[in-house]
């Protein structure tokens, strides 16, 4: 699709991929060389052989593409250029009156199919056991690099430029004048930033991944700061490799995951057995078409190189300067904004309210939710949505 370098137009959009890329796709999965078996008996050295060839197996023989289009294009679908790169959203207004727009923001490896089990819940809330007054207006757009965006072709896309364009879409393309934002992740990222920049008509921000590390550790932390830096510890000793690389060297990770769907698969289906609320297995928590949405999504758009870059531009300067603390700290002052935050249980890190309550100035809501991980509205939708029904009712 073209369209005009900056154009406030919203041109419709609909995910038609080419049969010739699904038969390049069943023709790379048939010839894949595969590894040896790790010599463990656990996922300690990666995915286990026999898990990767069942989910490929999967992939190869019944996963079924054209039922997520079909899926997909039941929403009403954009690009709008803005600040030279095209953006993709979904757009999903209420049919009840008086809905508040929310943006809702992805991050890796997710993109737009994790929010697409809660669009309805928050759009018509009393088919799923809430009220009409707890309707949204929902927007979901795909992160610059990422999906149906644009990749961009300049550097400086980190979280807070794209938090800038967030704002054009939300005031000037859709011309919201009062919304709020949510996100997870790197969608966590770009709501902090959202909600450091304060933009006209941004009322509150709600996050289930809190980036509220204080910039020093305390001296005497309590029993809730002492497991939180131990979280971080883990983190950084046995989780992080994959951002390491994507932090330093997105372009090289990035060949095998636009060339090998057997490469982008894995990398990302580790990721959904270590951060979701599972017992042993990726499937506890997200059924194999579930992932295999998401990593078609990224396959189908070529985009594993320049979802990966965001990582450099993101955090990579302050990870290769040795802080970490200042990496995911949310801001280097208390953000203003009213702020809310729903913790899921087997999230990655879990900070304590006191860490949460001295980085926001107005936090308005805090709940620790009984289950769920990283992927909160993948993993749980209902949960997911009756908490934004919560939070945000006395914004409205």
């Amino acid at each position: 699709m073209s369209i005009t370098p900056n154009s406030p137009v919203l041109e419709p959009f609909r995910v038609e991929v080419p049969q010739a890329a699904l038969d390049d796709l069943r023709q790379r999965l048939s010839a894949i060389r595969w590894a040896d078996r790790e010599l463990v008996d656990d996922w300690s050295q990666g995915v286990p052989l026999q898990a990767a060839r069942e989910l490929i197996e999967h992939w190869l023989e019944r996963y079924d593409w054209r039922r997520f289009e079909s899926r997909i294009n039941r929403f009403e679908q954009f690009r709008t250029r803005i600040d030279g790169v095209a953006i993709h959203f979904i757009h999903a207004r209420s049919p009840h009156a008086g809905a508040l727009p929310i943006l809702l923001t992805h991050g890796w490896p997710g993109s737009v199919v994790e929010f697409l089990d809660v669009i309805e819940r928050l759009t018509d809330p009393v088919r799923f056991g809430g009220r009409a007054e707890d309707a949204f207006d929902v927007v979901v757009p795909s992160i610059p690099g990422y999906g149906f965006s644009d990749k961009p072709t300049d550097l400086g896309w980190n979280p807070q430029r794209i938090a800038r364009a967030w704002t054009v879409l939300m005031n000037e393309r859709l011309g919201y004048r009062r919304w709020v934002a949510q996100g997870g992740d790197w969608g966590s990222a770009i709501t902090h930033a959202l909600a450091s920049q304060r933009p006209e008509g941004l009322l509150a921000a709600h996050v289930n991944l809190l980036l509220v590390v204080p910039e020093q550790a305390p001296e005497q932390p309590s029993e809730d700061e002492r497991q939180a830096l131990r979280d971080v510890d883990f983190y950084l000793d046995q989780m992080s490799g994959y951002a390491d690389q994507m932090n330093t060297r997105p372009q090289t990770i990035g060949y095998a995951l636009n060339d090998s769907p057997l490469a982008l698969a894995m990398w990302m289906y580790e990721k959904f057995w270590e951060w979701t609320d599972n017992r042993g297995r990726p499937e506890d928590a997200l059924s194999r078409d579930q992932m295999l949405d998401d990593i078609s999504l990224y396959w189908f758009t070529g985009t594993g190189a320049s979802s990966a870059r965001l990582y450099w531009e993101g955090v990579g300067s302050t990870i290769r300067d040795r802080s970490f603390f200042s990496a995911v700290r949310a801001s280097d002052q208390p953000i203003g904004l009213p702020m809310a935050a729903s913790v899921f249980p087997a999230e990655t890190f879990r900070p304590p309210r006191a860490w949460a309550e001295a980085a926001y100035e107005k936090l308005f809501y805090w709940n620790e939710v009984e289950k769920g991980g990283h992927f909160a509205a993948f993993e749980q939708p209902q949960l997911f949505a009756e908490e934004l029904w919560r939070a945000f009712a006395p914004i409205r």
